[in-house]
């Protein structure tokens, strides 16, 4: 009955892409809003009179309520309509954006984030199996990559949209500018999109909600706070014995329930676990880029938020544009030749920027993270859409549940590794370039007297001019160290995405003909 449902809805030609359209819109403003907030925590902080660390939790709660609310989409789809969860999820988003522009406190804020993040959570993996039950097989592509271009163009726009916000206008449009987004998507979809089958005899998983909400919270929990409160301190410990405990109960305990909050029973299909863990090896490797060159930009060649997100739009950019290219090419040729390419430059690239120093052109950086998008947009979503098209219909939407919690747990392991590999590289290399300047003392003698000879032309006495100069020298020093210590981390993220490259020849299948699939639709229906 379901199969023959969702055929009937693939079939519908318009009314179909139509339909994906009110659900692109849902996805997009969901995304939208958080990337919003990235770089708005310092004028937050100023706002509310709060601290750094308090503040943060603006987006540490609203990314733990988010990550605990994945894993129970799937079932609360089956059980209530995924049309109706995602309707709910979209009017709870948008009511709590106006919320959060009318909080009178940091505090207010981010109980009205976690809110935000527990509607949120369920708006992308719950979209993602809506288009699986509208869409026929041989056009997956194609409509996932049009779903792609929500979830990378809202990451482009965000970060430089803020910024101008933050600069220029007041910080509550921060959380409406959302909301006219909101709105239409909510009446897009209540008029366009129809409800799936319901399973109002499946029983809520309980046990696994309570496991997953403690296993998956504190596991995501110790990877944010790791580097600042330090990995071997008790309360990151705590945390990791606590998730780990947690999960291998929660596994354990899922493994026998016969409506399980995630099946895994679905990681015996070869081809989607294959495309879990190379979706979730490229996602790690794509965190070093989004992570760490605004960092770069901002903190070492001293770019506002607003110019470092214009000079990173052109990548996102490139992604999004990609992203129906792939899925069309994906419908023609299979996984094989697009991922294969998409891996290999993206992998490339990504490498190539170990090479930064704090000099690098512009030009040079903007070219290759626009070539490096261009790889990001041709492999990443057709792993998603090898995988998916590999479950059967019934499934997808606890196989949606399933991927994306384990792709969110991963980004957030990749960033942890590459913000520790960062820090401790960086220690390295200001220790190293010390010893060697002190070891060299023609080097440095020549240094600190043309430092000094610059701060005496200024009319600064001998004595200041000495301390300014060892100042200075020792500010050079930590500056290439940190340059350094990025440099070596995104060389590591290169590792995750080459490693991810074998598994395409066995997720490779070639696509059935159109004649053979329009058979296997008639069949089916």
């Amino acid at each position: 009955m379901a199969e023959a449902a969702a055929q009937r809805h693939g079939n519908s030609g318009s009314e179909m892409w139509i339909s994906l359209l009110a659900i692109l819109m849902g996805t997009f403003v969901a995304i939208l809003n958080n990337s919003l907030i990235n770089v708005a925590l310092p004028t937050l902080v100023n706002v509310f009179g709060s601290t750094t660390d308090t503040i943060q939790w603006v987006l540490t709660g609203y990314m733990l309520a988010n990550a605990v609310m994945i894993p129970m989409s799937g079932l609360l789809g089956d059980k209530y309509g995924y049309k109706r969860i995602f309707l709910l999820s979209l009017i709870a988003f948008t009511a709590s954006s106006v919320l959060c522009a009318l909080a009178w406190n940091d505090t207010s804020l981010i109980a009205f984030r976690v809110i935000q993040g527990l509607s949120g959570g369920m708006i992308m993996p719950i979209g993602m199996s809506m288009i699986y039950m509208i869409v026929p097989r041989e056009k997956m592509g194609l409509a996932l990559g049009l779903f792609g271009i929500a979830a990378m163009v809202a990451p482009a726009v965000g970060p430089t949209l803020g910024g101008y916000i933050v600069e220029y206008l007041n910080w509550q449009f921060l959380f409406l500018l959302g909301v006219p987004f909101g709105v239409f998507a909510v009446v897009m979809s209540s008029a366009l999109l129809k409800e799936t089958p319901k399973k109002p005899e499946l029983k809520f998983d309980f046990p696994g909600a309570i496991l997953s909400i403690i296993g998956f919270g504190t596991l995501l929990l110790a990877l944010s706070k790791g580097q600042s409160e330090g990995w071997d301190s008790f309360f990151i410990v705590s945390l990791l014995f606590v998730a780990i405990s947690s999960l291998v109960l929660f596994v354990w305990v899922e493994t026998g329930r016969e409506s399980p909050l995630l099946d895994f029973s679905l990681l015996k299909i070869p081809v989607f676990t294959l495309s879990v863990i190379s979706s979730s090896f490229v996602m790690m490797g794509m965190m070093g880029g989004i992570f760490l060159m605004p960092i770069f930009l901002q903190n070492i060649q001293g770019m506002s938020a607003v110019d470092s997100g214009l000079l990173l739009m052109p990548q996102s950019i490139a992604m999004a544009l990609m992203m129906p290219i792939s899925g069309k090419l994906f419908d023609k040729y299979g996984i094989g030749p697009v991922g294969l390419v998409g891996m290999l430059v993206m992998g490339v690239t990504t490498y190539e920027l170990h090479t930064l120093t704090a000099d690098t052109p512009h030009g040079w950086l903007n070219t290759v993270l626009t070539i490096r998008g261009i790889g990001i947009g041709l492999c990443m979503q057709t792993l998603s859409t090898a995988g998916m098209n590999a479950i059967p219909r019934a499934s997808v939407g606890k196989a949606s549940s399933l991927s994306n919690v384990i792709r969110q747990v991963m980004s957030s392991f990749g960033i942890a590794i590459l913000t520790t590999i960062m820090s401790s590289r960086q220690s390295f290399h200001a220790a190293a370039i010390s010893d060697s300047v002190s070891v060299t003392s023609t080097t440095a003698s020549e240094a600190l007297q043309g430092l000094t000879g610059l701060f005496m032309q200024a009319g600064v006495d001998a004595a200041t001019a000495q301390g300014g100069a060892a100042s200075v020298l020792a500010g050079m020093i930590a500056k290439e160290a940190v340059v350094r210590g990025i440099a070596d981390a995104l060389l590591v993220s290169a590792i995750p995405i080459f490693l991810s490259i074998p598994f395409i020849f066995f997720m490779h299948k070639k696509p059935p003909k159109k004649e053979a699939a329009q058979e296997q639709q008639k069949a089916a229906a």
